[in-house]
């Protein structure tokens, strides 16, 4: 019989079997959070950010890596309390119950795969320039989707492919290419910075905020302001929830989740906002705020095309990074809903590598699916959506798991929880109510969408499994 208010035990019940095995230590972690976070988010909404908010998106930057912060606090306690493979879904079960649970792994499969899929097709574009430049250029047939006038878009379908099969070799395997290709991402940013800092100009940050700070709509119809861009900016900074997904292959996972957690947030907060700073002082916002390579722009305009170049270049690097994080992560939130009966248990089983390669390949297929064909640009904007909910709901499970089980061992304790807790919780709804209206609508009916699957079938199959 379902049990719609049916919590799990917070020590988790996957079988021996099951459990994955833990290999990552803080560094990899680390690597894994800083490889999420900084991608296309601080490589083109840089410009997006400044045409809604001009030289004030470096407010923008700084609020939205503010909410995020109390969001990673969070986090970062109910991993340590937690250790599970699951993220915000597995501790919305253990603390809310399993309606709850089921309306956040909904959002986070939302999250998840429209990151994952929008990332590949944005590589896609940057490989499809690169192939051109050495005069090999590919036919649109197979490097658009079908809304481009396409048949598939087979660069993004093929990086997806690899990706998995990078994770399919082992997760530590996997974790040290990211690391490398993590350092070269940002080795690549602090030559931007180095490069575009002493072009700085005071004279470029006036008028600091032209279209105030609440969300207004524009002559042209777009949604501007220093709180609209920081709800759209906000996509440059979630990742480091892929994190807690990594906590049953975690050595010491008290310890080492917290540091993953907070410490990537801090370094990529810092790196933002230092990239920023430099990208708004170099030129008048207006010179970049349209385009969708806003850093390389920079540089040739300040004459450095060799630079520019190399930052260029160093996206097709830098961007599978995120796809290796997200579809890591998502591999893990259905590894998990398979063990609670809301996908066929068998996808749980490990392989002799002990990854979970059944869960890894469909969620790689799903995701293929969705970058090759479909049409993706106006709905990016849910992942936003979802995440917003899943951080909201991991503010709430603390400060409820803080009242209920006061005692319980943590392995990291959130300072200052009671303004942390309300700080996740009112900043991401506020982020959320700053969306455009659109995006809002999309996203009740894909919730609605998932609550009648909920009703129709996953209750009676958690029911099943739970025996």
């Amino acid at each position: 019989m379902a049990n719609y208010l049916h919590r799990t035990p917070i020590a988790g019940s996957a079988a021996p079997e099951e459990r994955l095995t833990p290999t990552l230590g803080w560094p990899h972690l680390l690597a894994l959070g800083v490889g999420a976070i900084v991608g296309t988010g601080i490589l083109t909404l840089i410009g997006v950010g400044a045409d809604r908010a001009g030289p004030a998106v470096l407010l923008s930057f700084g609020i939205a890596g503010l909410i995020c912060a109390c969001a990673a606090l969070a986090y970062a306690e109910l991993a340590s309390t937690m250790p599970q493979a699951g993220s915000a879904y597995t501790y919305s079960y253990a603390v809310l119950g399993e309606v709850f649970a089921w309306v956040v792994g909904w959002s986070l499969i939302l999250e998840y795969s429209l990151v994952v899929s929008t990332v590949a097709v944005g590589w896609s574009g940057y490989f499809a320039g690169f192939m051109t430049g050495i005069g090999l250029p590919l036919p649109a047939a197979i490097a658009q989707g079908p809304e481009l006038g396409g048949i598939v878009n087979l660069p993004a379908v093929l990086i997806i492919a690899v990706v998995a099969g990078l994770l399919l070799v082992g997760t530590r395997e996997s974790a040290r290419l990211n690391t490398v290709l993590v350092i070269i991402k940002i080795a690549t940013l602090m030559l931007f910075v180095g490069v575009a800092l002493p072009a700085f100009d005071p004279a470029n940050l006036e008028p600091f905020m032209p279209f105030g700070f609440g969300k207004s709509v524009s002559a042209d119809g777009v949604e501007r302001g220093v709180m609209a861009a920081a709800a759209i900016i906000f996509f440059a900074f979630y990742g480091f929830d892929a994190i807690s997904t990594a906590a049953e292959e975690t050595i010491n996972p008290e310890r080492n989740l917290a540091i993953g957690i907070v410490g990537s947030m801090v370094a990529c907060t810092v790196i933002y906002v230092v990239v920023a700073l430099a990208a708004v002082g170099a030129l008048p916002f207006t010179a970049f705020a349209r385009s969708p390579e806003p850093l390389a722009l920079i540089l040739r305009e300040l004459d450095r095309e060799a630079v520019a170049g190399i930052v260029a270049a160093a996206a097709v690097v830098a961007l599978p990074t995120v796809l290796l994080a997200f579809l890591y992560g998502q591999s893990r939130i259905f590894l998990v809903m398979a063990r609670d009966g809301f996908l066929p248990r068998g996808l749980a089983r490990l392989s002799r590598r002990g990854v979970p390669a059944r869960i890894t390949i469909v969620t790689a297929a799903l995701v293929a699916v969705i970058a090759g064909i479909l049409p993706i640009d106006e709905i990016a904007a849910l992942a936003n959506a979802g995440t917003l909910l899943a951080f909201a709901a991991v503010g709430l499970c603390l400060l409820i798991l803080r009242r209920r089980m006061p005692d319980l061992p943590r392995g990291f304790r959130t300072p200052a929880v009671w303004i942390v807790g309300p700080g996740a919780i009112a900043g991401c709804l506020y982020l959320f109510a700053n969306l455009p209206a659109k995006t809002q609508g999309y996203f009740l009916v894909w919730n609605l969408i998932g609550l009648a699957l909920y009703l129709l079938y996953g209750a009676r199959r958690a029911a099943a499994a739970r025996g």
